[in-house]
């Protein structure tokens, strides 16, 4: 134990770090919520990388798609009504695949976390 912080010590009077130096961006409470809960529920068949398809379309840059498919709707109603009623917004080129349970198996609470986590997704 001693010999730990010892070294941990001699590390840092020689700049090094026993963490490393990058900072890891941490998400605020609400986003982490509804990162699990993409995690949980939607990343089986949503990528968030570009180009990567999984089951449904990749969410790679939905914050700013969203507000551009349905003319009328921000993105948060779109993302709102897209999960809640997914046959009424099938992206072309894709089946109807989506469950239109979500309104029933997600609280309020989680539902409205999903959707400022997708707000996140540039």
């Amino acid at each position: 134990m001693l010999f730990l912080l010892l070294f941990s010590l001699l590390l840092v009077a020689c700049g090094g770090s026993a963490t490393p130096s990058t900072a890891i961006a941490t998400l605020d409470p609400v986003l982490t919520q509804g990162q699990e809960v993409f995690r949980i529920h939607c990343a089986a068949c949503h990528a968030t990388q570009a180009d990567m398809t999984l089951v449904g379309p990749s969410l790679a840059g939905i914050a700013s798609q969203a507000a551009l498919r349905v003319e009328g709707q921000d993105a948060q109603t779109y993302l709102s009504n897209a999960i809640l009623r997914p046959s009424e917004y099938i992206v072309t080129g894709y089946q109807n695949l989506m469950p239109n349970t979500f309104g029933k198996t997600l609280s309020g609470e989680d539902f409205d976390a999903l959707i400022l986590y997708l707000l996140t997704l540039e």
